[in-house]
């Protein structure tokens, strides 16, 4: 007769994770293990710096909060099947903070020793809890906390490098699709029995397998050359003209492995197995013709294709299969450092060639050097989804004379431009920050003048500008007109100081993600109500202290913000940890809200909270913690309460 209470628990557990990642038979042997807890309100469970018990929680009913108990402040309050307590399982420490009952709790205690090796054989498991884990530490993406359970399950961003060629090209990094219909035959088939089942079924390799693993490949190619020559006759047997051994490769293979593959033992068919290795059974056959069709969303030839269109409507197919690219690059889990450089060197392209269509619409070409600007998150290299416009144009200073006339020309180029990246997907900017507009489309001079006013004369409209603006990247046109409004815009900053403050003060505008017990704040009213926005309340708090920071270290061409933390780790050692952390976290709600973007066909601006894993919302989570710790930084360094914008 079954055991009816850890059949109870059984039934709970396995609706939350990590335990809905086990098997019902798992639960099942770990529900027998686990001690019910009942806790009265005000009740600890561990207090902070107390030796690690043998076990971690989960919540029944009730609630419980976390707290660091030297500073007096709730750090988390977990509910019904939230996990914690989790110090135990992964770090060899005391306990860093205290759990109390909230109100009137039931628990179920995990006996460590019994759910480890579920956690180290179950990589969904293991994430989940190191996930957990990470939302509750001073940095959720410290090092000292990675690979303590089986190994790290953030991306590993800084090995992107490795993943680009020698000569800085720009890989295909798209899984393989390859074909599962593998037609076997056994080393006695006869050449002529070969022949006639590869036509039949209209494939271009026979595997030949032996106790059903691959030991040989024969192909149309070594038909041809082996058979229709004579230099073998139709009742060859497989195993005399096959090629052996069989070299094999692991279905996970890019599209630039597999080229590299079939070039380097010129080949034209590649025998996929479950491991990699002629020792597992074959899962599929990668023909050079596959690789061929695949190439059509490389980003080489994609680049190749815009540079042979002749119309500007010609490039919105183009910038269709870039977001194919884009939700392959995802779902292979290439880090989206490296993702992210890919898809904007192609936006970048995009532009590019739309520039130059609409140069060619023009009766003349420009009077003067001008550069083409790129603001907000496309200048950060940050826009991987369709959004709208934020762009400028500087045009090269000329004689008052001539200034009617040159500004004249710049604005129908501007406006032609902003109509062809409208039509190839970019919607046109709501308040109008873009070079058709007469404010957004000036002569050098009048940029720095203009520019001069919002640091010299700041309100809140001016910080706001500032913010835009101050993250452009060159688009198209002169590097040096761009170089030189940079020198001026850090001189400028150098001199009038107090500007540092009132950015300080438009970057803690930026609401907070989360509200009392750490509660998502979401949308009261409007189209969105009770929706989550990730750029309002996630990216921008710190995009804008990364930006504040960065100046202040007079810090030239460096405009993307994971970048921004990454040097700033460098230049501030005594706050790496944290810099760190808000890299990583900046990557990851990238990452979230492209996702996002991509599954809704959005922006991926706002987020449906209950359409979301408990998961999904305990990384989000994680990546909170580091907000606020920056705020306070800049906040104390700054003092923006000293003025008032």
């Amino acid at each position: 007769m079954k055991n009816t209470i850890s059949q109870r628990v059984a039934d709970f557990l396995k609706n939350f994770p990590p335990f809905n990642f086990l098997e019902q038979a798992e639960i099942e042997i770990l529900a027998e293990k686990v001690s019910i807890i009942y806790k009265e309100k005000g009740a600890v469970i561990f207090e902070e710096n107390e030796e690690t018990h043998d076990s971690f929680y989960v919540v029944h009913k009730g609630a419980i909060e976390l707290r660091k108990k030297s500073k007096n402040n709730i750090l988390d309050m977990c509910d019904e099947g939230d996990i914690f307590g989790l110090r135990p399982l992964i770090a060899l420490e005391n306990y860093k903070m205290e759990a109390t009952a909230h109100e009137e709790s039931i628990l179920y205690a995990i006996p460590i020793t019994i759910f480890k090796p579920y956690a180290i054989k179950n990589a969904n498991v293991g994430n989940f809890v190191i996930d957990s884990f990470a939302s509750n530490t001073h940095n959720p993406y410290s090092k000292s906390h990675s690979g303590k359970l089986y190994g790290n399950t953030f991306d590993d961003e800084n090995n992107a490098d490795e993943i680009i060629d020698n000569d800085n090209k720009i890989l295909d990094l798209q899984p393989i699709k390859y074909s599962k219909k593998i037609i076997t035959c056994s080393r006695a088939a006869t050449a002529k029995e070969i022949a006639k089942i590869m036509t039949k079924k209209n494939v271009g390799a026979m595997l030949v397998v032996e106790d059903m693993l691959p030991i040989g490949i024969i192909t149309d190619k070594d038909l041809r050359n082996k058979i229709v020559t004579g230099d073998y006759s139709i009742n060859t047997t497989a195993d005399v003209i096959m090629n052996s051994p069989v070299i094999t490769y692991s279905k996970k293979m890019t599209i630039t492995q597999a080229q590299m593959a079939m070039m380097k033992s010129n080949i034209s068919h590649l025998c996929l197995t479950k491991d990699g290795t002629a020792n597992t059974k074959a899962v599929g056959i990668l023909s050079k013709h596959d690789v061929m069709v695949a190439l059509g969303n490389n980003p080489a030839v994609l680049i190749k294709a815009l540079k042979r269109v002749k119309k500007v409507k010609a490039i919105k197919p183009i910038r269709a299969k870039i977001m194919q690219l884009l939700q392959g690059y995802l779902n292979q889990n290439i880090p989206i450092t490296l993702t992210s450089k890919i898809i904007t060197e192609l936006n970048d392209a995009c532009i590019q060639r739309v520039i130059e269509l609409s140069l060619a619409k023009m009766s003349t070409p420009p009077p003067v050097r001008f550069s083409w600007l790129a603001l907000g998150s496309q200048g950060r290299s940050e826009q991987l989804l369709h959004t709208d416009q934020d762009n400028a144009l500087i045009y090269e200073d000329v004689p008052e004379e001539k200034e009617e006339k040159t500004r004249k020309y710049f604005l129908e180029l501007a406006a032609i431009v902003n109509k062809g990246l409208f039509e190839i997907g970019y919607e046109y900017c709501p308040a109008e920050m873009m070079a058709s507009n007469p404010k957004w489309c000036l002569s050098l001079n009048q940029w720095k003048q203009t520019v001069h006013d919002w640091i010299s004369k700041p309100g809140k409209d001016e910080v706001l500008l500032s913010f835009i603006f101050f993250d452009y990247s060159l688009s198209y046109g002169d590097q040096e007109l761009a170089n030189e409004l940079a020198d001026y815009i850090f001189g400028d900053i150098e001199s009038n100081p107090i500007f540092y403050v009132h950015l300080v003060s438009g970057a803690l505008q930026s609401p907070s993600p989360t509200g009392f017990f750490r509660q998502f704040l979401v949308e009261q009213d409007g189209a969105h109500k009770d929706f989550f926005d990730v750029k309002r309340r996630a990216l921008m708090p710190l995009a804008d202290a990364a930006r504040v920071l960065i100046l202040s270290h007079r810090i030239k061409g460096i405009s993307n913000t994971p970048e921004r933390f990454e040097k700033l780790a460098e230049l501030e050692p005594q706050n790496k940890e944290l810099y760190l952390s808000c890299a990583y976290s900046y990557k990851a709600l990238l990452k979230f809200r492209t996702k996002q973007g991509l599954l809704h066909h959005d922006s991926g601006q706002f987020i449906e909270l209950e359409a979301l894993t408990k998961l999904e919302k305990v990384k989000l989570k994680a990546t909170f913690k580091t907000i606020k710790e920056l705020q306070e930084v800049i906040s104390m360094r700054f003092n923006p309460g000293k003025i008032n914008i």
